[in-house]
């Protein structure tokens, strides 16, 4: 059975709808994200998983309970990491994490999470003094302490520079392994791809895509490019007479050719039967950024047309 089912949610401020039809599910123990531009509806989908917001339409059930009507028994059992939370700049880690397991009958140990989470030679830090990646251990110490059996992290790593990221995503992989089922929101393409079992892409608060990252950059009609220098000058006909090349373009020095999934192999032959070498050669495959793109893609024309 899923442990979160989203069937039509619909919810608008006065006359902008902010989401409108959105439906996916949830297994238990899956990192299962939700992606989409800014403004695009993830927050607000989030929020009225959890409660926080009262939607309009729709049906929504988080471990069998409507938020809506009992909003106690799904904050009991599910921890909240929201973008723009924000703790008093002076309280400590520990007081922080004391105070909020004050707010659960059965909280989790807070001094086992300080070391699980890296925190313990920060415990007496106060909140403004602590580095971004360590604000965001906390974050995600905060949306445990309460033993949830879903997690939902809304952002969790902007911000940060490429080291702390990775530490964040081996935390969350390591929150997963507790048994914990994480709704992800994020906009951040390589996250998605490096942590996510499944994801849902709202664009213009629907739901325009819903599968494996895998299954997304597979749905895209795309091959594959080359980056080369030539190690003498050659002609664009050479390449762009084969049946494998759809286009040849340059920069500066640097030729850069697109065509299908033979392309690498039809590409080096030719090069070689001529006596020139790839120099710098890098092959590009289509990747979650490409399919994401592909899927928000707005025809601006039209939306002009229409107004």
């Amino acid at each position: 059975m899923p442990i979160i089912e989203v069937d039509q949610l619909g919810k608008s401020y006065g006359r902008t709808v902010a989401v409108s039809d959105v439906s996916f599910s949830v297994e238990p123990g899956e990192i299962f994200g939700i992606l989409g531009p800014n403004g695009a509806g993830k927050t607000t989908t989030v929020e009225c998983l959890v409660g926080l917001r009262r939607r309009d339409g729709g049906r929504v059930r988080v471990l069998g309970v409507d938020p809506d009507v009992d909003r106690a028994t799904v904050r009991s059992h599910v921890g909240v990491q929201l973008q723009q939370a924000e703790l008093p700049e002076r309280i400590t880690v520990t007081e922080a994490l004391r105070l909020y397991s004050s707010f659960y009958p059965q909280p989790a140990d807070w001094r086992e999470l300080l070391d699980a989470l890296g925190l313990a030679g920060a415990a007496r830090t106060q909140f403004g003094r602590l580095s971004g990646g360590q604000q965001q251990r906390l974050s995600i110490a905060l949306a445990l302490i309460g033993n949830p059996q879903v997690a939902v992290l809304d952002e969790l790593t902007t911000g940060l520079d490429p080291a702390a990221r990775r530490e964040t995503w081996q935390l969350i992989e390591q929150v997963r392994d507790r048994g914990v089922t994480i709704v992800l929101v994020t906009h951040f393409m390589p996250e998605a791809d490096h942590l996510c079992d499944r994801l849902a892409v709202i664009d213009r608060g629907t739901v325009v895509a819903l599968d494996t990252p895998a299954g997304l950059v597979g749905r895209l009609d795309a091959g594959q490019r080359m980056r080369f220098r030539p190690s003498r000058p050659i002609d664009d006909a050479l390449l762009t007479d084969l049946p494998e090349v759809w286009s040849v373009t340059r920069r500066g020095a640097e030729v850069i050719v697109d065509g299908d999934a033979e392309l690498i192999t039809a590409v080096t032959a030719t090069l070689a039967r001529a006596g020139v070498v790839a120099e710098r050669l890098r092959v590009e495959q289509a990747s979650l950024d490409d399919a994401f793109i592909a899927v928000t893609r707005h025809d601006t024309r039209s939306e002009e047309g229409s107004r």
